[in-house]
């Protein structure tokens, strides 16, 4: 007797198991998707949550999905690229429709991505691309023009021939490349370029780079920083240092705005994360239902002063 009711109870258990696995749910910070999708499901795997940019980005595809009714599994990758492929391969393991990816490197994520494709999973790359690979849909904002943009305006605040500084993002992210490209089609031209050095799109990084660029050259008057959280961390050493230094920074965050209100930065390139993710699910839908969508999605670019 006591035998039937503990198989009862382990019966039970397993229904409710079941059933509660009909929705995502999250396992160490993650959204987990269940077992046998059936490929209705799409993973997102986002470089990292611990930058307001991608924070935003992710709500928005959030929202969108919530909005569409259709189930969205995010994976944080952490700014690792090593780990973005394993969760990758995850998402491939639990038969995701659509992936969507915002890569950490551009470079390093390819492998995983191309094996991906090859076992018929659409891929969807948004923000930055996948170097080397064809993918279904590239959504993103035009980097390079936002960084010539940026660099111009530059330019008029400090005065043709002034130094500047370049902080640079991620080696190897697209965004970086690109944003360096704009910046440097303007500034190798008409400004003198003293030092262009990584701070991985980091706040605290941005402020300790500016303070050692500070400490060796002095004769600095702009700085160019490929996100805003670089450009507020050079924003807190230069307010430090009590010099008067120009300071525009790109993807016009909450922070950053407050700041170019305020006045502690020139200025931001605005490129609407929130609108990226969002157009990430729409895609994503278009492509589970078999509709054919655009290789190149562009998303405009506006500078905030």
């Amino acid at each position: 007797m006591k035998i039937k009711k503990i198989l009862a109870l382990m019966v039970t258990g397993t229904m409710l198991m079941t059933m509660g696995g009909c929705n995502a749910i999250t396992i160490d910070g993650e959204e987990n998707v269940r077992e046998g999708s059936s490929g209705n499901v799409i993973g997102f795997s986002v470089s990292t949550l611990n930058n307001p940019f991608f924070v935003t980005l992710t709500e928005g595809a959030k929202k969108a999905a919530s909005e569409k009714n259709v189930e969205l599994v995010v994976v944080d990758a952490g700014d690792d690229a090593a780990k973005q492929t394993s969760d990758i391969e995850d998402l491939v393991s639990r038969n995701v429709g659509v992936l969507i990816v915002n890569p950490v490197d551009s470079d390093a994520v390819a492998p995983a991505v191309k094996s991906a494709m090859s076992q018929g999973i659409k891929v969807i790359a948004v923000d930055r691309g996948v170097n080397g690979v064809d993918v279904d849909c590239q959504i993103a904002s035009d980097n390079v023009a936002g960084a010539r943009m940026a660099t111009e305006y530059l330019m008029e605040l400090v005065g043709e021939g002034a130094k500047v500084a370049e902080l640079q993002g991620v080696p190897g992210a697209s965004a970086t490349i690109d944003r360096g490209e704009g910046f440097h089609q303007v500034a190798d031209k008409s400004l003198q370029v003293a030092v262009s050095q990584t701070a991985n799109f980091n706040r605290a990084e941005g402020m300790t780079v500016m303070e050692n660029i500070l400490q060796s050259d002095g004769a600095i008057k702009g700085v160019f920083a490929h996100n805003d959280e670089m450009a507020l961390g050079a924003v807190e050493a230069v307010a430090a240092s009590g010099k008067d230094i120009k300071i525009v920074g790109f993807d016009a965050t909450d922070d950053a705005q407050k700041a170019v209100k305020d006045g502690k930065m020139a200025a931001t390139v605005a490129q609407k994360p929130d609108k990226m993710g969002e157009t990430a699910i729409e895609t994503a839908v278009k492509i589970m239902a078999g509709e054919t969508v655009d290789k190149s999605i562009p998303v405009e670019v506006e500078l905030i002063k």
